[in-house]
């Protein structure tokens, strides 16, 4: 516990010494920020007929995690950039992050040590070309620098990303350092995005940009392993390809967004089917890995302002589930929606709530492997009594010092944990956030 109140300390005086500076940000040639999030999670033990390997424990938990990250920029030359952002995370999730589809710490990743370590987030090049004379201010903020930008546009970026940046985004539910926590709300809980186990890959995005219209494109290397870290520089064997295009519109005045998903993954995937005409006990998709075997899926993804204060989002996803997840969550079938508010009405303009509700579930060939024994890299109770996993949110998040520190308080609610409903739950998580950025 130490080593968290040491950095969370560390970042806090930078913060302060950053306030006392003097404002450069007209000088947009760099950019320097940081972020520190800590979050606490409990719950109280519950009852379920077996536990597994995989499984979440059924015992009373407390876990904490921790991440710190440093966004650096420059610019090079016009519509040229580069950034690095070195990270350094440690601490645990529920369990290890083991049992839940819809994981309920956003923040903690599927490793097992705990000790803190530094490694490397992102290190990019991004180039844009303008399609147009007409411009738009863009403030300073994580990897973006201030200075006015084309309001349509080419863009080409390369490098070490989170794929996740570019593609899923929404307004109301996407960053669990400030919104929602689970893994299922802060992203489409069906788009198997590729990664590394922290959630970072060397990728091509290729973004065209209007006010109205956006259509991306990214080509992505995908691990060596489920869940690995090692990246497979195979492209011919190996790769993801994300497409998504965003509609903007206005509804009554106010701003709205609707997203259309589709990926496509390749690489050494094992397959359910397979394992289990291996072994119908116990059967591990290992065995069945081979070059060739893909996995595709589509998603919708909604915004909507209803009043200049209170916002609504939807998500739906799909993928095929005939091989195994390979990056993200084990989850086929995905389906959450929910509102946030902002806090004008009681005088807390910068304060935030949000209530959000995703339903989760896999295909037959996954719940076939699930139940004959089979282990995926996040699920696996020896069993499976199968039933969709159902979990809702609430939060609030209260500013402490203007746009810099951030408390928050969430509870989650949820039901059959690992599609599971012999081990039905209910199942209570008590979160408490910490959140501070320069």
């Amino acid at each position: 516990m130490k080593w968290i109140i040491g950095i969370l300390i560390l970042e806090l005086l930078s913060v302060n010494a950053m306030a006392q500076q003097p404002d450069t940000s007209k000088n947009d040639r760099f950019s320097v920020h940081a972020q520190t999030t800590v979050i606490s999670q409990s719950k109280p033990s519950f009852n379920a007929k077996y536990t597994g390997d995989n499984s979440l424990l059924t015992q009373g938990e407390n876990q904490t995690s921790i991440t710190a990250t440093l966004f650096a920029g420059t610019r090079l030359w016009k519509g040229a950039s580069l950034f690095i952002n070195p990270e350094i995370a440690g601490g645990a999730g529920l369990s290890q992050a083991l049992g839940v589809a819809a994981a309920t710490n956003g923040e903690t990743f599927r490793v097992g040590d705990p000790a803190p370590k530094i490694y490397l987030a992102r290190l990019f090049y991004r180039q844009i070309v303008a399609l147009t004379k007409e411009t738009g201010y863009q403030q300073a903020d994580f990897n973006q620098l201030d200075g006015n930008t084309p309001l349509k546009y080419f863009a080409f970026t390369i490098g070490k990303i989170g794929s996740t940046d570019y593609f899923d985004n929404n307004k109301f539910s996407h960053d669990p350092r400030t919104q929602f926590m689970s893994w299922a709300l802060m992203a489409n809980g069906a788009w198997d995005y590729p990664a590394n186990t922290r959630g970072y890959t060397p990728a091509i995005v290729l973004e065209f940009v209007t006010p109205q219209h956006e259509l991306r494109y990214g080509a992505a290397l995908v691990a060596k392993e489920a869940n690995g870290n090692d990246m497979n520089w195979n492209i011919s064997k190996a790769s993801s390809h994300t497409i998504e295009y965003t509609h903007k519109h206005k509804f009554a005045g106010l701003d709205g967004a609707i997203r259309i998903l589709g990926f496509f993954t390749t690489a050494n995937l094992g397959n359910y089917k397979q394992s289990i005409a291996l072994s119908p006990v116990n059967p591990e998709i290992e065995e069945t890995r081979q070059y060739g075997n893909t996995k595709f899926g589509f998603g919708l993804n909604m915004e909507q302002k209803i009043t200049s204060s209170l916002g609504c989002f939807a998500r739906a996803g799909w993928n095929d589930g005939r091989n195994e997840t390979w990056a993200f969550t084990e989850i086929d079938h995905s389906l959450s929606f929910g509102l946030s508010m902002a806090g004008e009405r009681w005088k807390r303009a910068a304060d935030n709530a949000g209530l959000a509700y995703v339903a989760s579930g896999i295909s037959k060939a996954h719940e076939d492997y699930l139940k004959a024994g089979g282990k995926g890299f996040m699920l696996g109770d020896g069993n499976l009594n199968y039933g969709w996993e159902h979990l809702t949110e609430l939060f609030y998040a209260a500013e402490l010092v203007p746009s810099q520190l951030y408390l928050t308080g969430a509870y989650q609610f949820l039901l059959n944990p690992g599609y599971n409903k012999d081990r039905h739950g209910p199942v209570h998580v008590f979160s408490v956030r910490l959140h501070a950025r320069i």
